[in-house]
């Protein structure tokens, strides 16, 4: 499996400022984002806290014989907990409000897009309108010229091409 699937794809979406067009706050906010909010990271976090808990009881406990930097309870991991959640739920508020400037960014994106397409049909309306009128008046024109042509003769109206129409023609 690529580390693809982890990523999110907004960059590109034609509405979303991506790459150089982001502050670094904004990249540094993605990039914490992607890793933060990733299965490795998780399992990763997990793994350290299993080896802080093994080797501080059974390796520095049992065969070092009381001399763990950290023993049971773990209080000393208790508090680099306490820390990390602080300073996540503050990585946690910076992904949040990146994620609603992306959201923004696409909702703009897609208000000035229906704007334009709002146009686009008002105008093939009043175009399909005049294409009417004019199909219609060319219906009419093709009327009285073929009930002109019936009431002189079937001869009226006929020449040959570069000839001059005479007025009994």
């Amino acid at each position: 499996m690529s580390k693809t699937t982890w990523q999110s794809h907004w960059h590109k979406h034609p509405g979303v400022r991506s790459g150089d067009e982001l502050s670094l706050g904004e990249r540094s906010a993605d990039r914490m984002r992607n890793m933060m909010g990733s299965w490795p990271f998780v399992f990763g976090f997990f793994a350290v806290m299993i080896v802080w808990a093994l080797t501080n009881t059974f390796f520095l406990e049992h065969v070092l014989h009381h001399k763990a930097f950290d023993p049971y309870p773990y209080i000393l991991l208790n508090l680099f907990l306490s820390m990390m959640a602080g300073v996540q739920a503050a990585a946690l508020l910076i992904a949040a409000k990146r994620a609603d400037s992306i959201s923004s960014q696409v909702a703009l994106h897609t208000a000035t897009n229906t704007d334009d397409i709002k146009t686009l049909v008002q105008e093939n309306t009043i175009l399909t309108a005049q294409v009417k009128k004019a199909t219609d008046l060319l219906e009419e024109i093709h009327l009285h010229v073929s009930n002109i042509g019936r009431k002189v003769g079937a001869d009226t109206g006929r020449f040959s091409p570069g000839e001059t129409p005479s007025p009994g023609n």
